[in-house]
């Protein structure tokens, strides 16, 4: 596979795009920027624990279905969830109804309000675990790294759940903690370029 393909518009994008139409407006306006709200990074590891075995398409195309369904994924509501509201997930067809990681959520949630009285912020904590950039290697080379299985391993030993250092890695890659768009993709610059106005936390 190419490391870019060239859409309709004519821009080259990061290969990956090719694999669905709805991925182009993903990869143009999310993917990699960086971002500190704690809401949107506790939400994208939700995603990425339940994309665990399956595809992002499926995930993305359910990802309204996951707000709807998690109360926009603020964890303070989430925290407070109980075997009721298990089973109401657990017969909702608009997410993906696995107990475990319908489970992870609510301990994650429990993790994440912890995390905040500890450490400010989501934000703060994952942040210190940005990577220099100039030891990374080739983009889109490696599904995992020292930083992200230190991470996976420090969130473990705070009792998150299905936060493994390959769903950490897609956590980190989305959320800006690294630039890994392609070295030809038009918007690596731009990824860049916000990772330099990037007020860290």
């Amino acid at each position: 596979m190419t490391s870019v393909v060239i859409g309709r518009d004519g821009l080259s994008r990061c290969a990956w795009c090719e694999a669905a139409p709805e991925f182009d407006a993903y990869h143009d306006n999310e993917w990699g920027y960086p971002v500190d709200d704690d809401i949107r990074l506790f939400e994208k590891l939700c995603l990425e624990s339940f994309q665990s075995g399956l595809s992002w398409r499926t995930i993305l195309a359910k990802r309204d279905n996951f707000r709807q369904a998690f109360h926009n994924f603020d964890f303070n509501q989430i925290a407070e969830f109980n075997e009721t509201d298990i089973e109401r997930l657990l017969q909702d067809s608009g997410i993906v109804r696995h107990r475990g990681k319908i489970e992870a959520v609510i301990n994650n949630a429990q993790c994440a309000k912890q995390m905040v009285l500890n450490e400010g912020s989501l934000a703060a904590y994952f942040w210190r675990f940005e990577p220099d950039e100039s030891k990374l290697g080739e983009p889109q080379s490696v599904s995992q790294s020292e930083e992200s299985k230190n991470l996976s391993k420090q969130l473990k030993k705070l009792g998150w759940k299905f936060v493994g250092p390959t769903t950490v890695y897609s956590f980190m890659q989305a959320m800006g903690l690294i630039n890994d768009h392609v070295i030809a993709c038009v918007f690596r610059d731009k990824i860049s370029q916000a990772r330099q106005t990037f007020k860290r936390p």
